[in-house]
């Protein structure tokens, strides 16, 4: 049976492949960073993965589409939001390989056990409520604002759930890259690699794309940057990659 579609929610096409994602219309929808962060990610064959503040559970649609043998769990504070990841869950017929939950990240390791995870796939919001404007969709507050989990809480929260040698994906805005960092190192999570998001190449990065690792060493590997469109502004060929 085809999970319903409500009112206020249309479907988006994800790719050729016909998989598709229920979003809000009014309310958050994915964007670029990630899809970028989904393909950025690395994972390997088998892995158990956990999808921080999955949203409309778009993190854990790509990752699932493009790597046929892992298994996710998206947790989801919102239920609203949590029960429509569910249902495009039910969409793509994923139900095998991607369980939702709406549940704190917080409580990520009491409910699905210490060091079980291979991976930690984390959007976090990013606007620091003291920086700005409070959105008025309180569904779009708590999905790109600060005002329910901080970044040290999701470095911790993916401390706990991960094995030893376990990675941590973020993508973060390049202007406060220190504070992701210092979360991470105060989290023990040691950065591994690092990718400048630049939208073309005589432009400063706005977004960052990290990848940490629990109980890491000390080196850190700096990737060429992420180029999203030529000089004409037409997409680069990494784009095309990624999206297609």
């Amino acid at each position: 049976m085809a999970p319903e579609i409500h009112e206020d929610e249309q479907l988006h096409e994800l790719n050729r492949g016909g998989n598709r994602i229920i979003q809000k219309i009014s309310g958050f929808r994915f964007g670029t960073d990630a899809v970028l962060l989904s393909d950025f990610t690395l994972i390997k064959p088998g892995a158990r993965v956990m999808d921080f503040g999955a949203g409309t559970g778009i993190i854990s649609l790509l990752c699932a589409i493009h790597r046929a043998d892992i298994r996710v769990t998206a947790l989801e504070l919102q239920p609203d939001m949590a029960d429509m990841a569910q249902r495009s869950v039910q969409l793509n017929r994923l139900e095998d390989r991607i369980s939702v939950r709406a549940l704190d990240l917080r409580l990520a390791a009491e409910n699905f056990g210490y060091g079980a995870y291979d991976n930690v796939i984390c959007n976090p919001p990013y606007h620091d409520l003291k920086r700005g404007l409070k959105p008025e969709n309180e569904n779009r507050l708590l999905s790109r604002t600060e005002s329910a989990v901080t970044i040290d809480e999701i470095c911790l929260s993916a401390f706990r759930v991960l094995k030893s040698g376990g990675r941590l994906s973020v993508i973060y805005p390049a202007m406060r890259l220190h504070e992701m960092l210092r979360a991470m190192q105060d989290s023990r999570l040691s950065p591994k690699r690092v990718r400048c998001v630049q939208q073309s190449a005589d432009r400063p990065p706005k977004l960052i794309l990290i990848d940490a690792v629990k109980h890491g060493g000390s080196q850190l590997e700096w990737l060429p940057p992420l180029i999203l469109a030529e000089e004409d502004g037409s997409p680069s060929k990494e784009w095309h990659r990624i999206y297609d």
